[in-house]
């Protein structure tokens, strides 16, 4: 029985490949659909995968261009249950599929603490679509609780902290159109004298910031990066926060602002301080951060408990 794993790159699939694995059922059987990436080229090699053309936030039209493709890649693969976790790619995958009379998941990002993004409502209007969140506090009839990627982490206070910052990875998400130049202009300056800094920069014009970026980072050198690092600072991206996590660091996470042309809306401001309320994460917008900030951030360490709960759809 082939399921059908569909996600955007970056955050929505960061957070679908952590969750798939805790589905109960074979999870052997299944084919992502995706954006090529290094990210996706990286965590899915020897993976059965269909790449598909780029949908950009709230690109409706782009949307539209996918459904064709999702036609003819249900029927290719005679798909049995369809799982996503958004954004925008969903729409053109999960209608179809629950009009077929196939069985179709969609579990809204982590990102959306208080209530389910554009494509959460969207979907919620199609019947035959279950619904799931990562956040109880608004759970209802229509939205199931099924936990949280962010489910067993704790932060602990090391006994010898850094005396100053010697490795960080500063990293503001592969979301194109949408540059952080505020930001990486202010960490350019904090991070001058440190040993060594991966900047993974996306779309911001860095030539005249004195950095070495690199518009995107395959997944396991930004892994190996974040494991070394004394530090990870980093755009409140729900895929960002969650590697750091994975590897051991408590990052600091600075949001984009939608009123500074950074990205389409605020959900990032409620990423940063369900993690900093957790104790996970440092949250500050760009004017608020410091130096001190990245000493206290390199303080703590990350661990995780036993296995998360298994999650049954």
């Amino acid at each position: 029985m082939t399921t059908m794993l569909v996600a955007s790159s970056g955050g929505h699939f960061t957070q679908l490949a952590e969750l798939w694995p805790r589905f109960e059922g074979d999870t052997e059987d299944c084919v992502w659909v995706t954006f090529d990436s290094p990210q996706t080229r990286s965590m899915l090699q020897g993976q059965r995968v269909e790449y598909v053309p780029y949908i950009r936030p709230r690109g409706f039209a782009s949307v539209v261009r996918n459904v064709p493709q999702a036609f003819r890649l249900i029927r290719k693969y005679q798909i049995k249950n369809v799982i996503s976790t958004g954004s925008a790619i969903a729409l053109a995958y999960l209608p179809y599929s629950a009009v077929r009379g196939i069985p179709t998941h969609y579990i809204e990002s982590a990102t959306r603490v208080e209530g389910p993004s554009v494509t959460g409502k969207a979907l919620a209007r199609i019947p035959g679509i279950k619904l799931y969140n990562q956040h109880e506090a608004w759970a209802d009839k229509h939205w199931t609780f099924v936990g949280s990627v962010f489910d067993g982490f704790q932060s602990e206070k090391l006994e010898n902290p850094p005396d100053r910052i010697r490795r960080a990875v500063v990293s503001v998400g592969t979301m194109e159109d949408y540059g952080f130049r505020e930001f990486l202009a202010k960490l350019a300056v904090y991070l001058k004298d440190t040993d060594e800094v991966l900047w993974q920069t996306g779309s911001t014009a860095v030539h005249d910031l004195n950095i070495n970026g690199k518009e995107v980072v395959p997944a396991h050198e930004m892994e190996e990066a974040m494991r070394k690092a004394d530090i990870v600072v980093a755009h409140a991206g729900t895929g960002t926060a969650l590697t750091s996590l994975r590897m051991g660091k408590r990052p600091i996470l600075v949001p984009r602002d939608s009123s500074h042309g950074q990205h389409v809306d605020d959900h990032q401001f409620q990423t940063a301080h369900l993690l900093d309320r957790m104790g996970l994460a440092i949250s500050r917008r760009v004017e608020e951060l410091t130096a001190a900030d990245l000493l206290e951030g390199a303080s703590y360490r990350i661990t995780r408990q036993a296995e998360s709960r298994p999650l049954r759809l």
